[in-house]
């Protein structure tokens, strides 16, 4: 069963940054694609940003020029680097894992940004 933990949530003045990591319990290659996703308590999970096995990234517009997703493979972490963080709701942060039909979600730090 593939696992991923995640770390780096917590509290954040606007303006400021945080770094999340994503540590799976496998060889971060055998994945098609790994990513972060957000969820705002009452809307649904969106995508914030991707990376496939090639090392193809794309991001939502929203964190485009803000947030960079990268990986280490000799770690097999991923991490999200959010710089400009803005002050909004309080958003879970889900890293995701896609292996051929199958995907995986971590537990979900909570990021919250305050004003």
């Amino acid at each position: 069963q593939v696992q991923l933990v995640e770390s780096g949530g917590g509290l954040v003045q606007a303006g400021g940054s945080l770094r999340l990591s994503c540590a799976a319990s496998e060889n971060i290659f055998n994945f098609n694609t790994m990513g972060w996703y957000r969820q705002v308590p009452g809307k649904q999970r969106e995508l914030v940003a991707r990376i496939n096995v090639g090392g193809v990234t794309n991001y939502a517009d929203s964190a485009k020029g803000r947030f960079a997703i990268s990986r280490d493979g000799g770690l097999n972490t991923v991490y999200l680097q959010m710089n400009g963080l803005k002050s909004e709701a309080p958003a879970v942060y889900y890293c995701h894992a896609h292996l051929l039909s199958r995907i995986y979600w971590g537990q979900g730090p909570q990021v919250t940004v305050s004003s």
